[in-house]
């Protein structure tokens, strides 16, 4: 019994993360060094998690990142040394997205919530929480490898990361973080048709 709902787990995630790389190809604006900012791409690695908590969240979200470092792989043209790759690969692609794995950490509260504005409230504080973790991702790798080849002569680094990486990075995850939050609701609603398929099916 168990294995058979491990597999049916293992069978949406599939599907949530191919649904996820679709969306995150959808693409409002593209930033010239990455970035970008997507129609819901974050969304289906985000409801993995609060579905079924953290350990499937993170893998979830780590296969995600796999998609995007593929998805991204031009990127890595403007890093010329491999220790600088594999930094940039770590900390822009499997750290920035398999961290989506952290809304799982919201499952039980989300699961003891009593109504629907209390369950949208924890999503999105489950959504505001992993995309500042994935904002300071990108801007860790920002100051170990993109600092070395974009800075200005003579700029040190905490102005770097002040007046351009901060920046940079907040110009794609700002409005990305506002639109994986408008689909906070649509989050709750695919939640609580889960549920009562599941009572539904028990029943």
């Amino acid at each position: 019994m168990k294995n058979q709902k491990n597999l049916k787990i293992l069978a949406e995630c599939a599907i949530m993360i191919g649904l996820a790389a679709v969306l995150s190809e959808i693409k409002f604006f593209n930033l010239p060094f990455g970035g970008s900012v997507t129609l819901f791409g974050m969304v289906p690695v985000i409801l993995i998690a609060v579905r079924h908590g953290f350990g499937w969240g993170t893998a979830c979200a780590l296969a995600y990142s796999v998609t995007q470092l593929l998805f991204g792989l031009g990127n890595l043209a403007w890093v010329p040394t491999v220790p600088g790759k594999i930094f940039c690969v770590l900390f822009d692609y499997i750290a920035a997205f398999g961290c989506l794995g952290a809304a799982g950490l919201f499952k039980k509260p989300i699961d003891n919530a009593a109504d629907r504005r209390r369950v949208v409230g924890l999503i999105s504080a489950a959504v505001a929480t992993v995309c500042a973790m994935r904002y300071i991702s990108h801007n860790i790798s920002a100051a170990v490898v993109w600092y070395g080849l974009f800075s200005e002569p003579g700029e040190n680094l905490s102005r770097y990361i002040i007046y351009t990486a901060l920046g940079y990075n907040a110009a794609y995850m700002v409005p990305e973080t506002i639109i994986t939050l408008v689909a906070a609701p649509a989050v709750t609603t695919a939640l609580a048709a889960a549920g009562r398929k599941k009572n539904s099916a028990g029943g």
